[in-house]
C-alpha cells in the first residue's frame, strides 16, 4: 500500500468521510470534519499509523494531504 494511500485511508477512517473525498491535494478547509479537533485527532492517528512521533509545533503546519506527505518522507516513511 502506497503511502498516499495509507493516509487516505487514515484521514477518511479519523473524520469519518469516504475516502474518496480525500485526494492527492486536499486542505483540512475542504473538508467540514477537519476541524480543530479533528485535526488533533488526525495527528494522534497519523502517529499509530505511521510510527512517527509528531511535535505539538509541527500540528500547524500538517493541514493538507501534501504537507503530510511531505513531512512522513522527511521522517523515513516511504511507499
Amino acid at each position: 500500500m502506497s503511502t498516499f494511500s495509507k493516509l487516505q485511508q487514515t484521514i477518511a477512517a479519523t473524520l469519518k468521510v469516504p475516502a474518496t473525498k480525500i485526494t492527492e491535494t486536499t486542505r483540512d478547509e475542504e473538508l467540514a470534519a477537519w476541524d480543530s479537533l479533528g485535526h488533533v485527532n488526525l495527528m494522534m492517528a497519523l502517529e499509530q499509523t505511521f510510527d512517527v512521533m509528531l511535535d505539538v509545533e509541527d500540528f500547524p503546519k500538517l493541514n493538507s494531504v501534501p504537507a503530510i506527505l511531505a513531512y512522513l518522507q522527511a521522517q523515513g516513511v516511504s511507499a
